[in-house]
């Protein structure tokens, strides 16, 4: 009789287990933030560096496939040598994006789409600064691991910054609100 109701008890732990994903919070407005890598590739100048990044994540996941965030992302400063002159730049922006979202049980796959508004620093041993901004294109892909209002993400971002290109890898968070 003991172990008929461990058993039951067993199953029913199993069952509701099971149940995580539909507890999980879909829809609404999330906050959250993220850290990761920088990559910035400068083909004129032959430059290539890394830094650490972050971002501070805003979005509204208004439909269970579809969701507006908005982000600011500090990208970091990286520095590299070219010609024997030290080069380094500075970059951060604010970025705009349509999210589309593939939910899988409590995993979502996503992707993105936007425009990410940047300003850059670059100064170079014995020749100064200069800095230059603009708004263009931005795009990536990630998967987010979901259990009530918490999610975990891991994501993959490019930035097509006027004569530089940046990636960025992150591991972050968010909490939704309902």
């Amino acid at each position: 009789n003991q172990m008929r109701k461990s058993i039951i008890a067993l199953a029913t732990a199993a069952l509701g287990l099971t149940a995580l994903p539909t507890l999980a919070a879909d829809n609404g407005i999330y906050l959250g933030g993220s850290i990761g890598q920088t990559g910035v590739q400068i083909d004129e100048f032959d430059y290539d560096a890394d830094a650490t990044s972050y971002k501070l994540i805003a979005g509204w996941r208004f439909l269970d496939w579809l969701a507006v965030e908005g982000n600011y992302i500090d990208f970091g400063s990286a520095d590299d040598r070219v010609s024997g002159t030290r080069l380094e730049t500075d970059l951060s922006g604010v970025s705009l994006s349509a999210v589309g979202f593939l939910p899988v049980g409590p995993v979502d796959l996503f992707a993105r789409v936007g425009a990410v508004d940047w300003s850059a620093d670059l100064s170079a041993e014995g020749f100064g600064r200069d800095s230059e901004d603009g708004t263009d294109l931005t795009y990536g892909v990630g998967a987010q691991f979901r259990v009530w209002s918490l999610s975990i993400r891991a994501e993959y971002e490019m930035f097509d910054i006027s004569d530089a290109d940046l990636d960025m890898i992150s591991l972050g968070v968010t909490w939704t609100f309902f």
